[in-house]
């Protein structure tokens, strides 16, 4: 019931006051979590059982990190007068709302209290963060030029090869994404959404500016995004993980521009790694703020500065594969919104149908001098939902922030065809599979990865479902010449073979008639069931030919 208890207070109120104003907004950074009734040793009481398992799955231990903020500080600092917002445990403090300096410096001198930050607004870094999104929401001058199941969206789905990843089986089935924008005006009601609602994989929602229940506010930015992973209207739109869960999260803030915006997105990443969530898809990006003194310069690209570089870091190594637009700044050096300096997770340049690179898309190195992006997809005439109902139900838009979701999209039908994989395999794998690997540079990352080659370099386990294995089928994955041989004191075995679909493409004792029919099979994923004296075992093959 604790565990219940603290998940739901989490999700549902997370002590936000309801829409405050940001120029009184203050962030209260602690000093440690001394005398917390939370321990590592009952992590039940703060995680969820997905995000247990997730843990165990990756062999990822329990840490100070996970510990929620000391309650005790949180009611410390609420008894001074001010409104807590939204705390964060990776980064160990709390957002708060109060218009009295008198408040402030009672914070201030509670002895567990680090500093108190001020986060007013201003408007000029807002007008321009409206410019670059408007930019990114105006109708793209390139046309749909193929039509097909995936509608407008053919392109860039194919782009990527993750059409060959559905036709292998794999659509995002099982895999949890949370995707943190500013606001999903229309999701609630365009069609392309229905089949998401209506099998329930639409999880829940979660406001971190105005502590609502609802996330249908303030811009289409974020259904746009969704649109292109979760969309499924056949032969008009179909996203790159059009079967996968989602959880929404509204945490920019479209009032303005400020650094507290950063500290709600660790909260979002927050919530979605106790939820067990396995993906992070953000298409946002922090340079300059409403109060210049909290301005990113380049120093501050190094992957350990910035508070949503910080939190993406830490959410990377609780297992969440983060995924984040590169920006839509253009050349210079180092154009890229935080957080896409951080180095553990995937961040994301723009090219069109073409797979050039789009002139907006922004550029590495990063202050350490590593190469960003990591890779391309298709972000310049994108297809996606408006947002705005059946009058405008889709468009071609031009961003980053499109380009991001379609790639996450794709990683969450990786991350389904191998769940055991760790966070820096996958991250490797996509990276190796770009067509720009051999050379990487600061304008095209790795390149555009091909799915089909990234499945490939991630190694698949067999799954054994008696004590003993019976068979061996190496290599797997396979582009061809699989070899297949019982083990050690296995004679003989009674051997199925399957599709994608569960139909039996063979069923035999002779070990050379399976091997035979792996050998000659197209690209895909099969299942191999084996029953013997000595034990029972299914093993999935992968043929990437």
């Amino acid at each position: 019931m604790k565990k219940l208890s603290f998940l739901l207070i989490l999700f549902v109120t997370a002590f936000f006051a309801q829409a405050q104003i940001a120029s009184n907004i203050y962030w209260v950074q602690f000093t440690d979590k001394a005398n917390s009734p939370y321990s590592i040793d009952n992590p039940e009481e703060f995680l969820s059982q997905r995000a247990l398992e997730r843990r165990a799955r990756l062999n990822i231990e329990i840490d100070e990190y996970d510990i929620p903020v000391n309650p005790q500080y949180l009611q410390a600092v609420a008894d001074c007068g001010a409104q807590l917002l939204n705390p964060s445990k990776w980064l160990n403090g709390v957002s708060v709302y109060t218009t009295s300096q008198s408040v402030v410096d009672a914070i201030n001198a509670l002895e567990f209290v680090d500093v108190v930050r001020n986060c007013p607004d201003f408007p000029e870094a807002q007008r321009d963060k409206e410019i670059w999104l408007a930019n990114e929401m105006k109708e793209s001058s390139k046309p749909v030029i193929y039509r097909d199941f995936y509608g407008g969206a053919h392109n860039q789905v194919f782009q990527l090869k993750v059409n060959e990843l559905h036709d292998m089986g794999y659509h995002g089935e099982g895999v949890v994404i949370a995707v943190l924008d500013g606001g999903f005006v229309g999701t609630e009601e365009a069609t392309c959404f229905d089949n998401m609602r209506e099998e329930g994989r639409l999880l829940g929602v979660r406001d971190f500016v105005y502590g609502s229940t609802s996330v249908y506010s303030q811009s289409t930015h974020g259904t746009s995004c969704l649109s292109t992973i979760a969309a499924y209207d056949p032969n008009e739109m179909v996203g790159t993980a059009y079967k996968a869960s989602f959880y929404l999260f509204h945490t920019e803030d479209g009032n303005g521009e400020n650094i507290v915006e950063e500290y709600n997105w660790v909260s979002g990443a927050e919530l979605a790694d106790s939820l067990g969530v396995d993906i992070c898809s953000t298409s946002l990006g922090y340079i300059d703020f409403d109060m210049p003194q909290w301005d990113h310069h380049f120093p501050d690209y190094d992957g350990h500065t910035a508070p949503m570089t910080i939190g993406a870091e830490i959410a990377a190594s609780r297992g969440m594969i983060c995924t984040n637009s590169a920006g839509n700044e253009g050349s210079g050096t180092c154009t890229l919104g935080i957080p896409a300096d951080a180095e553990h997770i995937i961040t994301v340049g723009a090219v069109n149908s073409a797979g050039q690179r789009a002139s907006f898309s922004s550029v590495g190195p990063t202050y350490d001098g590593r190469i960003k992006p990591d890779v391309m997809a298709m972000g310049e005439g994108t297809y996606v939902a408006s947002g705005y109902g059946s009058w405008w139900p889709y468009y071609n838009g031009d961003g980053t922030s499109f380009s991001n979701p379609v790639l996450a999209g794709a990683v969450a039908c990786l991350r389904q065809a191998r769940p055991n994989a760790s966070v820096q395999e996958i991250c490797d794998a996509v990276r190796a599979a770009g067509n720009n690997a051999n050379n990487p540079d600061n304008y095209n990352g790795y390149g555009i990865p091909n799915f089909v080659d990234a499945l490939g370099m991630v190694s698949v386990g067999e799954v054994a479902l008696g004590e003993n294995e019976v068979l061996s089928v190496f290599p797997n994955p396979s582009k061809g010449n699989v070899k297949v041989t019982f083990k050690d004191g296995v004679d003989n075995a009674d051997m199925t073979v399957y599709d994608n679909m569960g139909r039996v493409i063979i069923n035999t004792m002779n070990v050379n008639e399976i091997e035979s029919v792996l050998n000659n099979l197209s690209s895909g994923v099969y299942t191999v069931q084996v029953n013997s004296e000595k034990g029972n075992q299914v093993l999935k093959v992968v043929l990437t030919k």
